[in-house]
């Protein structure tokens, strides 16, 4: 991959350690780090609730369980990219339950390049939920601000008996005058009325 700022942590779940090895050559530090392995869906659980992950890798089956509602869970759960690699003969039953969640799936055996091909469109696909992620917080934060105006603007009309349109251009005004944001105002009547 070219030069990026941003490099993609990885999670590989595989029952066996050739497969990581094989894969590795396709994570390149520059672009995938942190990268880290479980050996089965319950270890991989552990380490998924105390990290997060922008990609997971799971080379089905495993040990303790097929991997198929790992992969459902973590797409349900996280903003992380999955791919699911399965056996050929069960990759149309597969595809068809875990698609709708957004799993990418891949029929076993395949080739080096097909999976790095789907690691570049994961990297695209989490881009994407990071933008989402970005904006979605930026509307809940407005959200919150006007939620402490309103309260601010209903605690001047109880407690100084103004109109709304008053309490909104007192509001306004403080603001402007003190050179704070309107939600600094809202914070400060407040704390002095409640």
């Amino acid at each position: 991959m070219v030069f990026q700022e941003r490099t993609y942590s990885v999670l590989i779940v595989t029952a066996t350690d050739s497969f990581s090895n094989n894969i590795m050559p396709l994570l390149p530090p520059t672009d995938y780090w942190p990268i880290s392995t479980a050996h089965s869906v319950s270890e991989a659980r552990r380490i998924i609730a105390g990290n997060g992950f922008d990609i997971v890798i799971i080379n089905a089956p495993l040990p303790d369980d097929f991997g198929m509602r790992l992969a459902i869970d973590i797409c349900s759960s996280s903003g992380a990219g999955v791919l699911l690699l399965v056996k050929n003969d069960l990759f149309n039953d597969i595809y068809v339950k875990v698609v709708g969640y957004g799993v990418i799936t891949l029929s076993k055996p395949t080739n080096m390049q097909m999976i790095a091909q789907n690691l570049r469109i994961l990297c695209a696909t989490r881009e994407r939920m990071r933008q989402m992620e970005a904006k979605q917080a930026t509307v809940e934060e407005k959200i919150e601000e006007i939620r402490l105006i309103n309260r601010a603007k209903w605690l001047l009309i109880e407690c100084l008996s103004m109109t709304e349109p008053d309490a909104h251009r007192y509001i306004e005004k403080q603001a402007m005058d003190l050179r704070v944001s309107k939600r600094e105002v809202a914070e400060n009547i407040i704390k002095t009325y409640k």
